[in-house]
């Protein structure tokens, strides 16, 4: 009877083992977020809030110099501070669900800040992926030469803690775009290997990238 019981545990564990969800998500508008029990409302941080947390998501060695775009008192989407590198980053929305910031490498502003104009026309997810594509193969939106990182820091219920600048409750995901890349020309899977193995989406195409997301911690 042991002996049953162990045979049947086994197969339930190598079951679980072959069947790992796949991520398949990418844009900044497809953040997979985290499920906690508890759950915050928006923040309305001021402008050197924005600044403070939108920072985080990038290295640390670039934060001080980076452009951050955040939100004004009325809603709107503006420049918060003009930046001296290469690093981009954009605060929180207060009217979106859950908390998330990002930075990018300035080689992406052409994709990102196009991407953001077609959403402002009411252009949804992937129909404005999907034309910033065709408008790269056509020459009209201009693309990244060399290997070029978004990075994310989101979480459903996370949240700026104002008390000690850190943002909780929260984990990364990277993206690092080149364009045209292949399986061939990278050495990459086409899908993860295991949990937070890098892997390469849109294979051959203006927005082909590759995929890292760190594996969850635990006690988050």
């Amino acid at each position: 009877m042991k002996i049953l019981k162990l045979t049947s545990l086994i197969g339930v564990l190598l079951f679980l083992a072959c069947h790992k969800p796949k991520t398949e998500t990418t844009e900044i508008e497809e953040t997979p977020l985290k499920e906690v029990v508890e759950e915050r409302p928006n923040q309305k941080l001021t402008i050197e809030q924005q600044i403070m947390s939108a920072i985080l998501a990038a290295p640390a060695e670039v934060r001080e110099g980076a452009k951050v775009y955040g939100y004004d008192s009325e809603g709107n989407f503006t420049t918060l501070r003009v930046g001296t590198n290469e690093m981009i980053c954009i605060a929180d929305d207060p009217n979106k669900e859950g908390f998330q910031v990002v930075a990018y490498h300035k080689e992406l502003e052409p994709y990102m800040a196009r991407g953001r104009a077609l959403k402002a026309q009411g252009i949804g997810f992937p129909e404005h992926r999907d034309m910033r594509e065709k408008e790269a193969d056509e020459g009209k939106l201009q693309m990244p030469k060399n290997a070029a990182t978004l990075h994310i820091l989101s979480g459903k219920n996370a949240w700026f803690d104002t008390k000690s600048s850190e943002v909780r409750n929260a984990s990364y995901r990277y993206v690092v775009y080149i364009p045209y890349a292949t399986q061939e020309s990278t050495g990459l899977s086409l899908e993860a290997n295991a949990p937070g193995h890098p892997w390469l989406m849109f294979p051959g195409r203006a927005n082909a990238h590759i995929m890292i997301t760190p594996p969850i911690e635990a006690d988050q």
